[in-house]
């Protein structure tokens, strides 16, 4: 069986270096906030390119505390909207609606998948005040139009990056592409902890220091608290697990991306719609998505043939009990991704006998 996604294999070649990083941490005697946490924060920093990075508890708490920093710097305030695509992960529109804050949900390219900036200027009403970019799958969204519409209508922008780590767009990275950007650290993510871990990057020290207050219980100074805050910290291990898989995330990238072009140039079923690439450094291929008609019978026949896929997401936002508030609203072109997509293998461990098998049984592949 070839797996979606090897963990122990993924994290078998940095084996002895995060024996070694998690002894020093375990021998430091500091386990909260200490020297792994700070170091990787500047090295994340650095890498991204921008001037501050604030270790937190995990994605989608990068994301919450964004929000919940705009609004005690009096940016936001509840009821303000904030334009998001209609197609994301849900955590992407929980960090919106956890602040009291309301989504306004916008169509997706149906080649990209990504905020399609054409549809964003409808929905913008004298309450927005914000676009979220979600860099959806690895591919980073067209960030020149998104923030030409944002500079426009004075919006801020917050990059979800959880799944775009080193995805590159008009010579920066993501985490630099906007005002804010929250990661993601969640193990199978391209930059992935034995944990969950996440992280905010911003060029707006007053920004960086509100967020990092409000996830040390809203304290800047011990003892003293400045806010209402949360506990959201990157642990001293995860932060120093982190620090050594961070230098072999550019090696990692690479191999995605010759497998990318290796399943792009060689699946060639008419019944099976490939991911459309803006330009090659936008995409570090997080997932290797394709869209199929009858996605469950593709899926059925990808097991049978002992590969396993993925489905992600299956059910759309605005068609989760969470919110359903929106189950009467229609959003077509997301409803026939939700629909129609599947993810198969995608990781750099994957070996050459088995993209050259993926590619076989999907070319095998016959919908009727």
């Amino acid at each position: 069986m070839i797996p979606f996604l090897d963990l122990k294999t993924l994290n078998a070649p940095y084996e002895q270096e995060l024996i070694q990083a998690s002894t020093e941490v375990i021998q430091s005697g500091w386990y909260i906030h200490g020297g792994a946490c700070q170091n990787f924060e500047k090295e994340f920093a650095d890498f991204c390119g921008t001037e501050h990075c604030i270790g937190v508890a995990n994605g989608l708490d990068a994301l919450t505390l964004i929000f919940s920093a705009y609004k005690e710097m009096g940016i936001l305030h509840d009821g303000d909207e904030v334009i998001v695509p209609a197609n994301t992960y849900i955590a992407s529109i929980l960090a919106i609606s956890q602040n009291d804050l309301k989504p306004v949900l916008v169509e997706p390219d149906i080649h990209t998948y990504n905020l399609d900036p054409s549809q964003i200027e409808a929905k913008i009403t004298s309450k927005t005040k914000a676009i979220m970019a979600v860099h959806l799958y690895g591919q980073t969204a067209n960030m020149q139009e998104i923030n030409k519409i944002a500079k426009k209508h004075n919006l801020k922008v917050i990059e979800d990056s959880a799944q775009a780590h080193g995805a590159m767009y008009d010579g920066k990275l993501s985490g630099n592409l906007a005002d804010a950007s929250g990661f993601s650290f969640y193990p199978g993510k391209n930059l992935g902890a034995l944990g969950d871990g996440g992280a905010v990057t911003t060029n707006d020290k007053v920004l960086a220091d509100t967020i990092r207050a409000l996830g040390n219980y809203g304290s800047h100074k011990k003892y003293e608290n400045l806010y209402k805050g949360v506990n959201s910290r990157l642990d001293e291990m995860q932060a120093a697990l982190l620090n050594v898989k961070l230098k072999h995330l550019d090696r990692d990238t690479q191999r995605r991306r010759e497998i990318a072009d290796f399943y792009l140039e060689n699946i060639n079923n008419k019944n099976i719609i490939l991911p459309r690439v803006e330009n090659k450094e936008s995409h570090v291929w997080h997932l290797f998505v394709v869209r199929a008609d009858n996605r469950e019978k593709l899926q059925k026949f990808l097991l049978e043939n002992e590969i396993q896929s993925m489905i992600h997401y299956p059910i759309p936002p605005h068609k989760q009990e969470a919110y359903k508030e929106w189950k009467d609203i229609s959003f077509p072109i997301t409803e026939k991704i939700h629909a129609e997509v599947l993810s198969i293998p995608m990781s750099p461990v994957l070996t050459e006998e088995q993209t050259t098998k993926i590619v076989a049984v999907l070319n095998r592949y016959e919908a009727n």
